[in-house]
């Protein structure tokens, strides 16, 4: 049997075809953010999108490019895996029919969801969800985004 050629009516099996696929979706659903992260949402917000001061301030470092790469690391690397292995399978046990570009902007929303209120408010005590000030909601247009490409890639990749 070969890495390409089974197909899991849940998830696909992890093998070397399955971690190429889980680099490209983070590679570029994370490009993809920073596009909106640093070139569109200033035109909306007046300043880009850093999630790196928000790890910063959930483990209490300064160093701004360790929380840079720390970022990369989850949008590229752990991200995906969560759509791959958690989000996607649960949409396909619980709302079968769901096609991939709805799942994939909702995964997009719970990573906002983890992001502005787990991690922003109960690690590192901000209010929820910023108080859903301006950046908040170019904060969910982003990791839309991001679940759409992750889930696009995977599409075109896995073929579901």
């Amino acid at each position: 049997m070969s890495d390409s050629s089974y197909k899991h009516p849940i998830c696909p099996p992890l093998v070397w075809h399955t971690l190429i696929t889980i680099l490209i979706a983070g590679i570029v659903a994370d490009v993809s953010w920073e596009i909106w992260a640093r070139v569109f949402t200033p035109l909306w917000v007046g300043g880009p999108l850093q999630p790196a001061a928000l790890v910063q301030s959930v483990f209490g470092f300064q160093d701004l490019f360790l929380a840079e790469v720390i970022h990369a690391v989850v949008g590229v690397v752990f991200y995906p895996i969560g759509y791959l292995y958690i989000a996607r399978p649960l949409a396909r046990v619980i709302i079968p029919v769901l096609p991939w570009w709805i799942v994939g902007p909702c995964f997009g929303v719970g990573l906002w969801v983890f992001a502005l209120y787990v991690m922003a408010h109960i690690f590192a005590g901000l209010p929820p969800f910023l108080g859903f000030i301006t950046l908040t909601w170019a904060s969910l247009v982003g990791h839309v985004i991001f679940g759409f490409m992750t889930a696009l890639i995977v599409k075109i990749r896995e073929g579901w």
